[in-house]
């Protein structure tokens, strides 16, 4: 439960149908199996401790009191186990029933939950419950419980833990129950369930749940009926079902066998996606809450963590994710040419991965706007640190894209403003380093004058984030293409490109973009080593950008601390990073990001691509005089813990 993680399960008992006492043994052993994996939420099926086919017999009061016998056991056999369930069953209140989900902990009946989406056939037996709220001894034992729809369950020692019910069909009800639950504040939905397995029902099922824990915001669990019940007109499956906000955690499909399916919920990213997304519970009105303690510890994680989070999880998705991203790149660089007027794109090419990208964005918005791609100049502007190779990349991949290629040499003019300023050129220094990306936006921007058009950037998300830019250098233009994009995902749209022209047959285009992807990053600020190579490597100074962006989704679109960004850290991408690298890294990461929030408070314009951005207008909103005093402290505490 550290850091918000709250293990939970769907189960589907082995049932048999009209045998309470058997059922509640079964629903027992799935109790203590889930509390031995440290679930603390265990959702069991709808009306399981009858079965949900006994039709008739429903109405017969030996069947009523067996439920309720065996909701008893269940209640006792359970009391000693460090969890809570929700179990259906048919509840008597006078002369009407009402088909119900028990929430149980410790020995206790906490609330009944009734059914109010009934099928007609439902009807034939249940009713549909009063508005009012009302109340029952359900166990016989004089702790009377209220029956209603209105109800939360909180964890007193957790009070992020915060769940409703809603049982089978009310999910699809035009207003579910759950609307009204997680106005109140519910962060989680249980559903046990029992419809059958017609062709379309899974599909239903998986659409409902995803789009119900996406549109509230929360966690939502949903438990099937399975094997054991009765066959006479339907099958049951036993589908189980875990998601968060729209992403599916767990699955067991229909059909797969099993009992369990577990996973853990992560309760703060969905309280942080609700206080940053304006979640109204302004009409929410009134729930009865009841409330239940459990021992809160660590929660192993076994749930899906994406290591790229800026990336597809499947890789056959991948494709149409890039296709999707330079299209969103493309048509912004297109709307912001026409409203310019521009005659001409300028670009700084130097051979690297974000100019490259920048490039190919900039030829696909020609071609949109079917103009011809003569109109984009490319200068590449040696200085001291350019190598033979990405010279000579970037001639190529100019050349095999026919824009307008020039070369200007700024060897002369840099050194004779480091005279201007007095700045010894054999001290390779920040101002050595700066001089020289400062004098390539000045040629860029003095051409784009002269040509009557605009200068495209091309730093990416992950250097702004970093600050890793020339203040009033490659940090400024007209319109930034790549400032949404991550540098994880430059190197996999530039692949992406790489494949498409090779599969066109376009073999030399394709070779340049490929050498490109396998060319250190660098600003190629530093003269080159004895053998000609680049000798400056960006990922030697500020850190791997694989950790870097996993560090910025986490934190930006999540609001992640230290403490839990390295355990996530260490948890997907541990095989690759051990704790004092990925400690290093993170502590750089909050240290620049904190530090160079200045350079993003004036970022040109550029096209948004996720809901993690630095973009002063909406991407992310933060003083230049933040202070990171908290997020150290809480970093020097990790690094005396595990190093």
């Amino acid at each position: 439960m550290q850091h918000g993680f709250i293990k939970v399960a769907a189960a589907t008992p082995a049932v048999r149908v009209a045998d309470p006492a058997h059922n509640a043994a079964a629903c027992v052993a799935l109790a203590e199996e889930a509390a031995a994996l440290d679930v603390k939420l265990l959702v069991l099926p709808e009306l399981c401790l009858t079965g949900a086919t006994c039709g008739d017999l429903y109405a017969h009061s030996r069947l009523i009191n067996g439920a309720k016998e065996a909701l008893q056991s269940f209640a006792e056999e359970t009391a000693h186990l460090d969890l809570v369930s929700v179990i259906g069953l048919p509840v008597a209140l006078g002369d009407q029933l009402y088909n119900c989900a028990a929430v149980v902990c410790s020995g206790a009946v906490l609330g009944l939950v009734p059914k109010t989406n009934l099928t007609p056939a439902e009807r034939r037996t249940f009713s549909a419950p009063p508005a009012e709220v009302l109340v029952t001894d359900i166990l016989g034992d004089g702790s009377f419980v209220q029956m209603g729809i209105k109800q939360l369950f909180v964890c007193s020692s957790l009070p992020t833990l915060r769940f409703a019910v809603e049982v089978g069909q009310d999910k699809n009800a035009a207003i579910p129950p759950s609307t009204q639950a997680v106005s109140a504040g519910a962060v989680m939905i249980c559903n046990p369930s029992a419809t059958p397995e017609i062709m379309g029902a899974e599909q239903s099922r998986v659409l409902t749940a995803t789009a119900r824990s996406a549109s509230s915001l929360c966690g939502y669990i949903l438990a099937e009926a399975g094997e054991g019940e009765s066959t006479t007109d339907y099958v049951y499956g036993g589908h189980r079902l875990v998601c968060e906000n729209g992403e599916v955690l767990a699955e067991s499909k229909p059909f797969a066998g099993g009992t369990l399916t577990v996973t853990e919920l992560d309760l703060e990213r969905l309280i942080h996606d609700r206080r940053v997304g304006g979640f109204d519970t302004s009409a929410c009105g009134h729930c009865m809450e009841n409330y239940f303690d459990l021992c809160v510890e660590d929660t192993e994680l076994t749930r899906p963590v994406n290591p790229h989070p800026f990336l597809p999880a499947d890789p056959a998705l991948r494709a149409a994710h890039c296709e999707r991203i330079l299209t969103i790149q493309a048509n912004g660089l297109k709307k912001r040419v026409t409203a310019a007027r521009a005659k001409k794109l300028v670009l700084g090419i130097s051979g690297g991965l974000d100019s490259t990208l920048a490039l190919l964005v900039m030829v696909r918005a020609m071609d949109l706007l079917e103009r011809p791609r003569t109109d984009i100049i490319a200068v590449t502007m040696p200085c001291f640190g350019t190598t033979v190779r990405t010279k000579t990349n970037a001639t190529v991949l100019c050349e095999e894209l026919g824009v307008d290629f020039r070369t200007v040499n700024i060897f002369d003019s840099v050194n004779q403003h480091f005279k201007d300023i007095g700045h010894d050129p054999a001290v390779r220094d920040v101002t050595y380093e700066n001089a020289q990306a400062r004098e390539r936006t000045q040629v860029i921007m003095d051409i784009a004058n002269d040509e009557g058009g605009m200068v495209v950037g091309t730093g990416d998300l992950s250097e702004l984030a970093l600050g890793w830019a020339t203040y009033n250098g490659d940090h400024m233009s007209m319109y930034s293409v790549n400032g949404g994009v991550p540098k994880t995902l430059v190197r996999e749209l530039t692949a992406y490109c790489a494949a498409s022209e090779m599969e066109k047959g376009n073999v030399k285009l394709a070779e340049a973009l490929y050498d490109i992807l396998g060319t250190p990053v660098s600003p190629e600020l530093l003269p080159a080593d004895e053998s000609g190579k680049i000798a400056q490597k960006t990922e030697d100074l500020v850190g791997p950008y694989e950790l870097h962006d996993f560090f910025l989704y986490y934190l930006l679109r999540y609001g992640f601390t230290p403490a839990k960004l390295f355990r996530m850290a260490r948890y997907a991408l541990g095989e690759t990073y051990d704790d004092a690298t990925i400690l290093k890294w993170l502590e750089t990461f909050h240290r620049r990001f904190f530090t160079q929030q200045f350079k993003r408070s004036c970022l040109p314009d550029g096209p948004a691509v996720f809901a993690v951005g630095v973009s002063p207008r909406g991407g992310w909103a933060m003083p230049s005089d933040a202070v990171s005093a908290l997020w150290m402290t809480e970093i020097s505490e990790l690094k005396e813990q595990y190093l």
